[in-house]
């Protein structure tokens, strides 16, 4: 795959009239309770970059590994919500003015604020530029299954399991994990499994692989609008004007409501 960093001006030319894609992976350091790492939103999605440069001869960027909005705890780390938005809007100025016509941001981290604002830096990134056209989301964004994109849970599990099985540690969670102890919220962790984390990520890649080759502008944009749709009941409820405030009162309520079910 070829490597931004590693190339010479004359080869990313030649990438860029053969139509290939910038590649991003965005990641996090968050909380994942006791049986994942504090980096499983970077890991995957750099996982997941890597596989779709590969497939689709596209240029890859190093990750990064600023998100806002990451689960409450100690030891999440973010920005601000408007440090974000500078680091979007430089990203993707620059690589249009480097030649990328198409820039793909693979996050492992969907939180909604930090879902919300790419869409929306993807978005402006498009007005402002002729001809760019951005994609942003998640591995599993594009199953169009949101039951897949859980927390902590048996999704995210079952993706870890198949790239780095030596980093997930099921026995350290408690035989009832609940959300306010161990960040899960969804199906419970122990039903995840290698083979599932497979097959989740080759439809992810295979769906993304898609997206990339036939999506326009007026695609992306209503892509876009159903994401707006998607939280807008979190924003009705949640967002006074930080989302740093909003993650904060949405967590308050989870409570036992994000119980792994059996």
């Amino acid at each position: 795959m070829p490597h931004y960093a590693e190339l010479r001006p004359e080869q990313l030319d030649e990438l860029w009239a053969g139509g290939a894609a910038a590649i991003v992976p965005w990641g996090a350091l968050e909380w994942h309770g006791p049986h994942l790492p504090l980096g499983l939103d970077g890991l995957i999605a750099e996982w997941f970059a890597q596989g779709l440069s590969t497939a689709t001869n596209s240029v890859l960027l190093p990750a990064i590994w600023l998100p806002i909005t990451t689960l409450p705890h100690i030891y999440s780390q973010q920005v601000r919500t408007e440090t974000l938005r500078m680091i979007l809007d430089d990203l993707f100025a620059g690589l249009f003015k480097a030649g990328a016509r198409k820039v793909v941001v693979i996050t492992g981290h969907y939180a909604q604020g930090h879902s919300i604002e790419l869409s929306e830096a993807a978005m402006r990134a498009m007005d402002d530029h002729d001809g760019l056209l951005v994609f942003v989301g998640s591995p599993l964004e594009l199953l169009a299954k949101p039951e897949l994109l859980d927390h902590a849970a048996h999704n995210e599990t079952s993706q870890l399991l198949a790239i780095r099985p030596d980093l997930v540690h099921l026995e350290d969670l408690p035989n009832e994990p609940t959300s306010q102890e161990t960040a899960v919220l969804g199906e419970n962790p122990r039903l995840g499994s290698v083979a599932e984390g497979e097959e989740l990520l080759r439809l992810g890649l295979d769906s993304w692989i898609r997206w990339i080759d036939t999506a326009g502008f007026d695609e992306l944009t209503t892509y876009y609008r159903q994401v707006f749709d998607r939280y807008e009941s979190y924003v009705s409820t949640y967002y006074k004007g930080s989302w740093e405030d909003a993650i904060q009162d949405w967590w308050k309520d989870q409570g036992d409501a994000g119980k792994a079910t059996p």
